[in-house]
C-alpha cells in the first residue's frame, strides 16, 4: 500500500531518513514495580513511541531536517501518529498495514525512573523494500535502521544508503533471536547498549576468541558485569573485533564509549534528576544522527552532543514528548561546558 505523508511535502530534502518503528506506548508510572501476583495503583498516559519515531523526534527537535518513514495500521493508534507527527512537525512517510495493527507497548516506570517493556511490534515487522520508495533515502547524509523492523528491510535500507553516500547509523535494539551479523556489513556506525553490545560479542567468532585471551580471561559467559570490569583499551579492542568503522556502546548512567579505528573516548553522562529513562536511548541516536549533520560528520562531536540530548530526555516523562529541542540542548551544553 502507498505511505501518506503526515506532515511536510515530499519534496523536501531531508538530512537526516529514520527508517523504523512507531509504537504506541501505554505507560504506566508507579513507585514501586509490582512483582509477580501483586497489583499495585499507578497513573496512566498515552504517549507516542517506538525506537524509530523517538529517534526521528530527537533529531528534528535538535534543528536537523529529519524524516520518518514507518508503518501503521488502519487503527487508532495509527491515527494517533500521523497526529502526532503533524503536532510536532515532524515530515512523515506513513505505510499503511491493513492486515497489521499498528505497533504497541507496555511501559511501566517506577519512582526511580527505570522502567520495564513489553511491546508488539505489529505492522512495523510487515514493512517491506518495496513500500520505501528511493526517493526518500536519496538526499540523506545520514540514514538511521533500528531492531524493531524487519531484518531483510533493515539491510535493503542500509545497503542502499551506503550506495547513496549516506552515513548509515544501526542501533540492534531490541536484539531479536533472527538477528543476522551480515547486517554489520552495511552499518558504519554501530550504537548498542551493552547488553545488545555483549549479545554482539558473543555471535562475533573473531569476539568469542578475543574473550579468551588476557585480560579478558573469559572462560564461561561474558556478562554486563565483566563489561564494566574490562579496561577502556579492552573494550576498545572488543569493537574493533565487530569490524564496524565506529561502535558507539552506550553505558546508561556511566555515559557512552566511542570507539573508532585508531582511537576511543569515553564520555560521561551528564549528571541530572532523572524522572524516566524510557527512550534515553532512542535520545542518544537521535541526538548523534543530528549531530553528524551540525558538526560535518565529526564522530566525537555528535556523541557529544547526543549525551546532552539523552540527559535532557530522562528529565521528562514519556518517550517521543521527551526529546529536546535545540535551544534547550545549546543551552544546557553552555551551562556544562562553563562548570
Amino acid at each position: 500500500m502507498l505511505g501518506e505523508s503526515a506532515s511536510g511535502c515530499p519534496t523536501v530534502k531531508h538530512s537526516v531518513v529514520v527508517i523504523g518503528s512507531f509504537v504506541q506506548d501505554l505507560a504506566f508510572y508507579t513507585k514501586n514495580f509490582p512483582r509477580p501476583g501483586e497489583s499495585v495503583v499507578g497513573d496512566f498516559r498515552l504517549c507516542p513511541g517506538g525506537k524509530g519515531f523517538n529517534q526521528a523526534v530527537a533529531a528534528s527537535r535538535a534543528g536537523v531536517s529529519t524524516l520518518f518513514v514507518g508503518a501503521v495500521g488502519p487503527d487508532a493508534f495509527g491515527q494517533r501518529a500521523k497526529l502526532f507527527a503533524r503536532q510536532a512537525g515532524l515530515h512523515a512517510h506513513f505505510v499503511g498495514k491493513p492486515k497489521h495493527a499498528t505497533g504497541a507497548a507496555v511501559v511501566t516506570v517506577n519512582a526511580a525512573g527505570q522502567n520495564q517493556i513489553i511491546v508488539s511490534l505489529g505492522a512495523n515487522l510487515g514493512m517491506r523494500p518495496r513500500d520505501i520508495p528511493a526517493y526518500l533515502l536519496a538526499p540523506a547524509q545520514v540514514v538511521v535502521c533500528q531492531g524493531e523492523s524487519d531484518y531483510v528491510t533493515v539491510a535493503f535500507v542500509l545497503r542502499t544508503a551506503r550506495r547513496n553516500g549516506a552515513i548509515t547509523v544501526f542501533n540492534p535494539a531490541p536484539m531479536r533471536a533472527e538477528f543476522d551479523p551480515a547486517l554489520l556489513r552495511h552499518t558504519e556506525v554501530l550504537i548498542p547498549n551493552e547488553s545488545e553490545f555483549i549479545a554482539l560479542v558473543k555471535q562475533c567468532p573473531t569476539c568469542a576468541a578475543l574473550l579468551r585471551t588476557a585480560p579478558f580471561n573469559t572462560a564461561g559467559d561474558f556478562t554486563e558485569a565483566g563489561l564494566r570490569a574490562i579496561s577502556a583499551d579492552a573494550l576498545h579492542r572488543l569493537c574493533r573485533c565487530l569490524q564496524v568503522p565506529v561502535v558507539i556502546v552506550t553505558l546508561g548512567a556511566r555515559g557512552s564509549f566511542v570507539s573508532q579505528p585508531d582511537v576511543y573516548m569515553r564520555i560521561q553522562a551528564h549528571e541530572v534528576e532523572v524522572a524516566d529513562t524510557t527512550g534515553a536511548g532512542d535520545a542518544f541516536v537521535g541526538g548523534f544522527a543530528a549531530g553528524l549533520v551540525k558538526f560535518k560528520h565529526h564522530i566525537f562531536e555528535a556523541a557529544h552532543y547526543a549525551n546532552a540530548v539523552a540527559a535532557l530526555s530522562v528529565m521528562q516523562p514519556g518517550t517521543a514528548p521527551s526529546m529536546p529541542i535545540a535551544r534547550e540542548i545549546a543551552r544546557f551544553l553552555k551551562k556544562r561546558d562553563h562548570r
